[in-house]
């Protein structure tokens, strides 16, 4: 295929809500910067960003207050697939790049453009495709027990916040989205990670239509610090999965070391409490675009102290940017973005020894900064939005040429 000069942009949500949102957003600023024709389909929201394309926009399930109606719209939403065959009406596309799109959209969509002749590209943001519940995780630590076919694993052990009735949801979904053609009518799916890449492989899907584009962060938002970090930060959200924890246990045993912890979410007060003997720990609560970076850009370095697995997260990205080094733990895709010694640390998750050990160094060498510069150029040459482009712009030629069937 040559360059696409129109691109069917698709998601669940067009505001930034999470990670995924924010890259499918930037992702099509992107795209249009260098000269593509980008449109935009999303589920309706009341906090949609202005668009001339929303008239377009399916209303999905209700979440918050769930209907039996909204159950059935969360497994196919027929909504969404006569909203997008009014869209394909009135405007051709050379290829539909998919991000999060069940949930809201449903995988109704799928049939929709396979029978435009559409070729479809979908960047996999999570562990949808081998788990129900996306995370590949229970009880706070890695589970695969459903090799991507094997769903009922997931109502067996109520994997969705320990309910039957959400779990069987979860399960019927992935069931049904697998029939409607989550793998199958995918013409090629960038993984953000090797490490998923492998996850993607080992359960069934062929690596020929699996490329490895990291994500990227637009670096002139960024302002590189070389004076001494004040502090280290933890920024993101506030989960038990997210190794918090060990975090706090590693930071009790160093009260001469500052740690501050920004971000919410469902393990925040446990956080609090666990913290709340420790005068070093502080939380600033949810930060974000230059608060957020002011932040970071004053510590010593960023802590990841994961234990489920990640993929490829934008706030070692960002840390890097800021020209500040990593530490974080030895699991899902984080290895692969820190070089050990060089732009950071590793260490097993749950070791808060070796997390300690890793603090002291880079807190007693702070000054020098050398860590936080390799970073930034790390950032500069792997992680930028030229690099970015050109990587998808390549894997859009790589598709196979589709007529309308």
């Amino acid at each position: 295929m040559t360059i696409p000069s129109t691109i069917l942009n698709v998601s669940q949500n067009f505001f930034i809500k999470g990670g995924s949102d924010s890259y499918f957003l930037s992702l099509g600023e992107l795209l249009a910067q260098r000269g593509h024709g980008v449109v935009p389909f999303c589920a309706r929201s009341e906090k949609d960003l202005p668009s001339e394309w929303s008239k377009f926009f399916p209303a999905a399930a209700d979440f918050e207050a769930p209907s039996v109606m909204d159950v059935a719209r969360f497994h196919y939403s027929q909504a969404a697939k006569r909203n997008l065959r009014s869209l394909l009406s009135v405007r051709q596309f050379d290829v539909a790049h998919l991000h999060i799109y069940y949930g809201k959209l449903t995988g109704s969509i799928l049939p929709v453009l396979k029978d435009a002749g559409i070729p479809i590209v979908q960047t996999v943001h999570d562990y949808k495709l081998i788990c129900p519940v996306y995370t590949c995780s229970r009880d706070g630590k890695p589970c695969e027990l459903c090799h991507g076919r094997d769903y009922w694993h997931a109502l067996v052990h109520r994997c969705n916040r320990g309910s039957y009735l959400r779990s069987a949801i979860s399960t019927s979904e992935a069931y049904v989205s697998r029939w409607l053609g989550s793998v199958d009518a995918i013409d090629r799916f960038v993984a953000v990670s090797r490490f998923f890449a492998a996850k993607m492989q080992a359960n069934g899907i062929d690596a020929n239509r699996i490329t490895v584009v990291p994500n990227f962060v637009h670096l002139e938002q960024f302002v590189p610090q070389s004076e001494a970090g004040r502090y280290m930060v933890y920024f993101g959200r506030i989960e038990r999965s997210k190794g918090i924890g060990t975090l706090i246990e590693a930071f009790r045993q160093l009260p001469d070391v500052p740690l501050v912890i920004v971000g919410e979410g469902s393990f925040l007060a446990d956080a609090r409490a666990l913290a709340a003997a420790s005068p070093n720990i502080r939380f600033t609560g949810f930060k974000s675009g230059s608060e957020l970076y002011s932040l970071v850009g004053g510590s010593a370095a960023a802590i990841l102290p994961a234990e489920a697995y990640e993929n490829c997260p934008i706030s070692i990205l960002e840390s890097f940017s800021c020209g500040r080094p990593v530490i974080g733990s030895n699991i899902g895709g984080i290895p692969e973005l820190i070089e050990h010694g060089e732009d950071g640390y590793v260490f097993e998750p749950r070791d808060v020894p070796s997390l300690k050990h890793y603090v002291e160094k880079i807190w007693a060498q702070r000054g020098r900064n050398d860590m936080g510069r390799a970073a930034r150029r790390k950032a500069e040459q792997q992680f930028s939005a030229d690099v970015h482009y050109r990587r998808i712009r390549d894997v859009y030629e790589s598709l196979p040429s589709r007529g309308r069937a």
